[in-house]
């Protein structure tokens, strides 16, 4: 079957590396569309996957013999199967370092190898592909980090007849392009099964393991505590593993996108804060898979909820990021006085904060830890959000910040919602494909 496509606003970030430098490495999760973005920027390319076998077979034995085959301009793709191409592509590199030479995709952060750091300086530009976010769904141009960094932020109200934001459908659907296409029970299937065939093959690729289910156990604790901080040993003791092969196992699942780790932040000067990093899972759509929530569970599972939107926020604006400016940091703030802000924003001495409350309505205290970040901050701070399920924008007592309904994250204007299965049907209908 044919599905709709969706455009990626990663594009012309492609573009632009592919027009200057000579390797470009696309990497994100498996089956989040690299491979389909890839042909589509330049569909005159060579296109070769390592997924076949017989082509991962010649790359992997004779590695300068099979690069120096390639046609002039070429997709490799899945290229972390065969990771000692890469040293062959770096000689064929410093012979002619014509730009857009050679794009790569790949399932796991090749970054980390540092045989890799070191044979492609300056001649390889990483572009990370999230899963679809919902502002990519929706078919939207209005990106609201955008407009949290430029000051574009303001109050807006809208009717109390608009309905709430179907934000429990959206955290259990997720942004894999598959599972989007498929009734809910057969979404959550298709997580699973996914999941499983990541841990038996393409963990093979990257790191040699013998306890396939301590692996598959870890994640699906990891997804019920998506959005908590870190705590390594309590992991361990829950799943009865050495705490050094937890700690080995978090490293494979975060080369693999599967995962990712928020930093505290800190300066210098302020010296109550926790350093424990927080744990995300990367899609709440496989989140909510492993940890048996559905949309119904809304009311009933608060916090699990809650945890899941924090997470669905913080994954959404550093995708959005990705095309917007790549100069931004990320991190997450807690205190002795366990008061929190969710997402901190840095680029330079520059400072945002970003709040997440699952509730359809906030009080002045819902603040608290947007105020005393602008403090940490000081002249540096320029805003945030505190990001809820409500329909109006409200201006808080924090100077620069303002409530926002999740929507907006999504694309949507207050009081103008657009369900991404509205997007959908109408992509099918007009056979945009």
């Amino acid at each position: 079957m044919t599905y709709p496509y969706l455009p990626r606003l990663m594009r012309s970030r492609v573009q632009e590396a592919l027009a200057d430098t000579p390797v470009v490495c696309l990497l994100g999760p498996r089956q989040v569309g690299k491979s389909t973005l890839a042909q589509r920027i330049d569909s005159d390319r060579t296109y070769l996957s390592l997924d076949d076998s017989t082509l991962l077979q010649a790359a992997r034995e004779d590695a300068t013999g099979f690069i120096e085959s390639l046609p002039e301009r070429v997709i490799l793709d899945e290229v972390q199967r065969a990771p000692e191409l890469l040293l062959a592509i770096k000689s064929v590199i410093d012979r002619d370092r014509k730009p857009g030479r050679f794009l790569l995709t790949g399932s796991a952060n090749l970054l980390l190898l540092p045989q890799i750091q070191d044979s492609l300086a300056g001649r390889m530009e990483v572009v990370y592909l999230h899963p679809l976010t919902e502002q990519e769904k929706r078919l939207s141009n209005t990106t609201l980090l955008e407009q949290l960094l430029t000051g574009k932020l303001g109050p807006q109200m809208v009717p109390d007849s608009v309905p709430l934001a179907p934000v429990a459908e959206v955290l259990c659907q997720g942004g894999y392009p598959e599972p989007n296409q498929r009734a809910p029970h057969r979404a959550r299937q298709w997580y699973r099964q996914y999941l499983n065939a990541i841990v038996q093959r393409d963990v093979q690729d990257i790191a040699a393991i013998n306890d396939e289910n301590g692996m598959l156990r870890l994640i699906e604790l990891l997804a019920c505590r998506t959005a908590c901080l870190l705590n390594v040993s309590s992991l361990s003791k829950e799943l009865s593993l050495e705490r050094a092969t937890v700690s080995r196992y978090l490293g494979i699942l975060e080369r693999l996108f599967l995962v990712h780790q928020l930093p505290a932040w800190r300066r210098n000067h302020a010296k109550r804060l926790i350093k424990s990093p927080k744990l995300h899972l990367v899609d709440t759509g496989l989140a909510a898979a492993l940890a048996h929530l559905t949309p119904e569970q809304w009311l009933t599972d608060a916090e699990r909820f809650g945890a899941l939107l924090e997470s669905h926020v913080v994954e959404q604006l550093i995708a959005q990021a990705g095309w917007l400016d790549s100069e931004l940091s990320f991190y997450h703030y807690r205190d002795k006085d366990q008061v929190e802000v969710d997402l901190v924003i840095e680029r330079g001495s520059e400072v945002w904060g970003v709040e997440v409350k699952r509730s359809a309505s906030i009080q002045p205290k819902d603040a608290a830890g947007l105020n005393r970040l602008a403090e940490q901050a000081g002249a540096g701070f320029r805003g945030g959000m505190l990001i809820y399920t409500g329909r109006h924008c409200i201006k808080l007592q924090v100077p620069g910040c303002f409530a926002v309904p999740v929507g907006m994250l999504w694309g949507e204007q207050p009081g103008q919602p657009i369900s991404s299965a509205q997007v959908w049907q109408s992509l099918i209908e007009n056979k945009t494909l």
